[in-house]
């Protein structure tokens, strides 16, 4: 059998290559389009811009036992990122953030700024007045959206120099995800969260064609593109789907038990308890194939899966995925929780 998880890493490294912040993902999907095409399969964009595809009944894999309710799968391939929302008099770009990007760790990053009409140009996020030989203020100076702008890597010497570029308030600014794999088999880079696991879905939808594998139930996948501002999986649930499972990062931290290159089952977040019989049910899969698992409660998180909840969906939960330290900063993963999380999704399928 082809090992799949290289398969992963290397959807994982293009796509995190495709600039798509919260509002600013349609590269992304078409891409997604193109992969799921190339499969076999008849992916569709959603009116929300997310791709929608249907792995169990198309492309020669038919459903084993159609009586058993769907399930969709889930994950999100919108990123954080931020917009303009001011000009300075200097020619400096004011941000707002896309979703939770933090400027305490975003500070001196390179950026692309995206005008309507289709030009991009560089430049840096850093805090105004940056040069610690001049601001004597420079180490108690909080990082924050108001005391922090975007450099421009052109020669403007203010507002209107700007504005004659083309730049204006509503541009997306995307940070450079700075991706590597290391020979150990680490994977750093912002926005893991979650194109990893997007690439694991595409993993799991490459088994099932390649292998002719044939699942226990309907299963559909759904690429989310607003997950990061909370609506990612508000609609476009397929008809009749009894059970979500949110397909994200895996929270690793101090109190917490789940490592990189564990998969992560969490049984509660911040909006509640995931669904009792589903966090029993993968663990039963994971303990009956080996998988190297972890169970954690995560203190501040939501997921597609809360969000369909939220919005009235009437089915089962649940979350899982790979072990991601640092979240929403620059992020650090491994292989082996990219493979225990594909061998769970196996597992738990059938």
């Amino acid at each position: 059998m082809k090992d799949y998880v290289e398969y992963i890493m290397e959807q994982a490294q293009k796509l995190l290559a495709i600039d798509s912040p919260s509002g600013y993902t349609k590269n992304a999907a078409q891409y997604l389009c193109g992969v799921y095409q190339k499969l076999g399969y008849e992916p569709q964009i959603t009116v929300k811009g997310g791709v929608l595809v249907k792995l169990c009944g198309t492309a020669g894999t038919g459903c084993a036992d159609p009586s058993r309710g769907p399930i969709l799968l889930m994950a999100h391939t919108d990123t954080l990122g931020a917009m303009v929302s001011g000009i300075t008099p200097e020619g400096r770009l004011k941000l707002t953030p896309l979703g939770g990007l933090n400027p305490n760790n975003t500070e001196a990053e390179n950026c692309r700024i995206i005008t309507r009409k289709g030009k991009v140009y560089t430049g840096t996020f850093q805090l105004a007045n940056a040069s610690i030989h001049v601001n004597g203020d420079y180490n108690e100076k909080k990082r924050s959206y108001d005391n922090m702008e975007v450099l421009v890597d052109e020669p403007v010497k203010n507002a209107d120099d700007v504005k004659r570029l083309g730049i204006m308030t509503g541009d997306i600014v995307c940070f450079d995800p700075r991706t590597t794999v290391t020979p150990s088999g680490y994977i750093k880079s912002r926005f893991l969260d979650d194109k990893l696991s997007t690439a694991i879905l595409l993993g799991y939808a490459a088994y099932l064609k390649e292998e002719k594998i044939s699942p226990e139930r309907t299963v559909y996948e759904h690429i989310t593109v607003f997950e990061e501002v909370g609506h990612g999986a508000c609609a476009s649930v397929p008809e009749k789907v009894t059970e979500l499972l949110s397909v994200d990062m895996g929270c690793v931290g101090e109190g917490l038990s789940c490592t990189e290159h564990q998969v992560s089952i969490c049984s509660k977040d911040s909006h509640g308890p995931y669904h009792y019989d589903v966090v029993g049910g993968l663990i039963d899969a994971a303990d009956r194939t080996g998988v190297d698992y972890a169970v954690d409660v995560y203190p501040h998180y939501g997921s597609d899966a809360d969000a369909a909840l939220d919005a009235g969906i009437d089915a089962r939960h649940g979350l899982i995925g790979p072990g991601v330290y640092a979240s929403h900063g620059y992020e650090r993963s491994h292989r082996d929780g990219v493979r225990n999380t594909f061998e769970l999704l196996k597992a738990y399928l059938g």
